[in-house]
This record gives C-alpha cells, structure tokens and sequence, in this order.
C-alpha cells in the first residue's frame, strides 16, 4: 500500500521543535551526563561524560583532564556533540541551567563557564548544587540527601530548604570503586577476554545484587550460605558469572574502612552533626538518588545496616532514634537531580542566572566560599 504524500513525515520536524526551547539543563556528572530542557519530566537523553579525541583519536573521559588547557578542549568537543549531535540547538544566546555537586572543583566551573560563554556564546548560566534543587522534586523542604553516582558517595543534610553544611560527608564508594573490584577479578578468570569498564559496567547492572544484611555476616565465617546460582553472560566469548561475584560485588559499599566509615556510618554521623531539634525529622526524610541507589537490594539492606548501627555502641548514646524512613522518587534515581534542575529552572530562573555581559565583564563567576561574592557591590552585578 503506498502512503498518502501529505502523510510523510519528516525527520527535521522535531529538531525544529526542539530549537523553540530555550532553558537548556545539563547534569554533567563523572560517568553519565543528563540533558533536557526546563518544564519537562524527563531529560531527552543520557550520554556517557566523555568525548573522542580529534587529535588522539581516543575516548577519554571528561574529568579524567590533565590541566586547565587540557579540560577546555574536552569541554569543547564534548559540549559540540551535545549541543549539535544530541541536544540539537544553537547554543548561541540559549539559556542554560547547570547541576553541579558540592565537591566540583573550582577550576571545573571556571573553565566550563568559560567555555559556554566565549566559546559557545550562550546568553545566561545558573548554576544549582544538586542535592538542594533535588529536594524540589519532594514537595517538601527537608531531606537527608545521599548520592551515590560514579566517583563519590556524597550526603547533604537540608532542613527547611537550607543545606546544612557542616554535617556533609563523602566517602568514594560508589561505582568507579565496585567496576575495580570486579575488573580484577575478571581479568584473573578471563585473561584472553577484553574486559574493559563498559562490560563490566553491563555485567553489574544485569547479574549483581546487594545481599541481605543476615547472608552477608555469614559470608565470611567458616560456614558461608550456599551462594545464588551462576549465570552465562553471552558475548564474542560467554562469560560465567559466579553467584559469589554476583553477591559479593557491593558488599564494599557497607564494609567500614580504617576510619571505620561506610555509606551507612555517613548517614549517623551527619544526623549527629546536626541539630538534635532536626535530627529526627532529617532520619525520616532519607531521599537516595544516583544510579548505584537503583540496585536491588540497596535501600533494603541500608535500612537494616543503620537499625544495626543504631544498637552498637558507637551510636546508642548519642542517637535515640527508633526507625528511618526513605522518599520514593518520582522518577528514576539517576535523574532525579536532573528533574530537581528543570524544575528548579522554570521557577527561579530570573533571579540567579549570570548574563553574558556581566560575565564578559568582570571575567569570572560567583563562588559561594569567597567573600567577594557575598558583597551587595559584586551580587547586583549578577541579577537581571
């Protein structure tokens, strides 16, 4: 059956379309990098944070940079794919909102700032702090925040709408730590196999669970349980993937290092940082984002990690809370920062965003630690 001539759809009809947006929101973050519009509910797409090289020819990741030269270029070509190749906008006078994480370094910001405005020419930039603008997503304006990406796991307590920052804690358990593990793992089982991080990564999010808190205490006595069954990973070569591979692969998310820290530690000695009027309201307001959050098992076995905690000595007498609470997020963990951020944006755009020309002008961006910045002189100069 032929089709009707006026029936033909094009495929520029949507790139058009997306052109008529204007508020561009970006959530770059160590692994994967989320991009979308304001006002939506989802973000368009998500891409790896990293760019092939024009001059290498390799695919280099964009915060693995070796100086400030170095992170302009990646910045460069990486923001060009998303803009031309995924985005499908001119990046020229667009405004744009930015999630950055607590611990980006300040050469970071400055030199995307940098690239965006000189380079790509865009008309204003608002930078938002991920854990605060996510709490958005709640309707509710306290939250314990903890997110668990790629390099880092990092805990923002906010009460009331302000991030409480003297109880923040960080530890580098998340993925990166987990993909190492099981990397040398495979590669002493299969040395004839490329086994690189994306195969890795694939092999994790389809076989691996976090185990229960009762399995995991007998893991290592002289009389393990009997472990989950193996699974055939199918590829150029099939690669078995042992049960104990399969339970064991998070458990050092919840082992305590030398400081006898953990990702549920964290979560206690933040509540104890903060004020004991707050403490409460904060353990039954857990929100948990980042993609490392979505694995079964995680919140479960979090739950009874800190009711454990709770009975030990280390935190009887300083705690007298009975039962911990964890949000359901409206969307996917991994983007629920990014959907903090769009809506963020559409709300409170006017008032914190930074022109073009007051940028092109004094040729740097407002930092929150510097003094400078909380001067009436310099912040008049940010506003619309």
């Amino acid at each position: 059956m032929s089709k009707t001539p006026g029936k033909v759809s094009r495929p520029y009809e949507g790139i058009r379309y997306s052109a008529d947006k204007q508020i561009v929101v970006l959530d770059i973050g160590a692994a994967y990098t989320k991009f979308g519009y304001a006002g939506e509910a989802t973000p368009r797409g998500i891409i790896r944070t990293e760019i092939k090289c024009p001059t290498s020819k390799l695919v280099r990741k964009i915060y693995r940079y070796n100086d400030v030269d170095d992170l302009y270029q990646l910045l460069v070509e990486f923001l060009h794919a998303l803009f031309f190749r995924h985005v499908v906008i001119t990046p020229k006078d667009v405004r744009m909102v930015i999630l950055e994480s607590l611990l980006t370094p300040t050469k970071f910001r400055e030199t995307l700032a940098k690239v965006l405005f000189r380079h790509f020419e865009i008309g204003s930039l608002m930078l938002l702090p991920s854990h605060l603008v996510t709490i958005s997503t709640l309707g509710y304006d306290t939250a314990l925040v903890l997110d668990v990406g790629y390099q880092d796991a990092t805990l923002i307590p906010i009460y009331r709408g302000v991030a409480i920052l003297k109880a923040w804690q960080s530890l580098p358990l998340a993925a990166e730590a987990i993909h190492e593990s099981l990397m040398k793992k495979f590669q002493t089982d299969y040395p004839t196999i490329d086994i690189n991080e994306k195969l890795i990564e694939d092999i994790k999010v389809r076989t691996c669970f976090v185990t229960s808190l009762e399995r995991s205490k007998k893991l290592s006595t002289n009389e393990p349980p009997i472990p989950p069954p193996s699974v055939k990973y199918p590829g150029v070569k099939t690669i078995n993937i042992p049960g104990e591979y399969r339970e064991e692969s998070f458990e050092l998310l919840w082992q305590r290092d030398n400081d006898n820290l953990s990702i549920p530690t964290m979560i206690l000695d933040a509540i104890i940082k903060c004020p004991i009027d707050t403490r409460q309201q904060l353990a039954e307001n857990i929100l948990l984002i980042g993609g490392t959050t979505m694995t079964k098992g995680f919140k479960s076995r979090l739950n009874n990690e800190l009711i454990e905690l709770l009975k030990s000595s280390l935190y009887n007498d300083k705690l007298k809370i009975k039962k911990f609470k964890f949000h359901n997020t409206p969307c996917k963990a991994n983007y629920t920062a990014w959907l903090g951020g769009a809506i963020f944006g559409v709300a409170d755009l006017p008032s914190r965003c930074i022109l073009k020309e007051n940028y092109l002008k004094i040729n740097r961006i407002p930092d929150w630690a510097n003094l400078l910045d909380n001067q009436k002189e310099i912040g008049s100069n940010y506003s619309i």
